[in-house]
């Protein structure tokens, strides 16, 4: 029988991703801890601020609600959420995440399963605030 083992990773240890909008960082993930079944991390915006409308052609994302007031649109239609709401986002559905509050939003993400390649799990379908980012954010 193959040993586990539990793997911390703090957030502050890990570089932003700003690439798609907001502060994402993937903690728990193949690349930082071996996983392999899916990956997950934390997402900081600010009043305003967005990530980019984007699907998961293998995945579906599962998004916590920590601090803040956020809409999530699913196909264009807006799904409000506040704290201590998650939310289910089904394979193949584009979402894009915006801050409608007046303070910084914090939610937690995990996506599962994997895809069959990081470069697959993941189809933009709006420009991306910061296309040059250095960290982009990969499972």
């Amino acid at each position: 029988m193959t040993e586990a083992r539990a793997w911390k990773v703090a957030a502050a240890d890990i570089a932003p991703n700003r690439r798609r909008g907001g502060d994402l960082r993937v903690a728990l993930s193949p690349r930082t801890v071996g996983a392999t079944s899916g990956f997950g991390g934390v997402l900081w915006l600010a009043p305003g601020e967005f990530v980019a409308e984007h699907y998961h052609p293998y995945s579906e994302e599962f998004l916590h609600v920590v601090h803040g007031d956020l809409v999530v649109a699913l196909d264009g239609e807006p799904v409000p959420l506040g704290p201590g709401d998650s939310l289910l986002v089904p394979i193949g559905v584009r979402h894009r995440v915006t801050n409608v509050g007046p303070d910084r939003a914090h939610a937690v993400f995990h996506l599962s399963p994997l895809a069959p390649r990081p470069d697959l799990g993941h189809v933009d379908t709006e420009a991306l605030p910061a296309p040059d980012d250095p960290n982009p954010a990969v499972g």
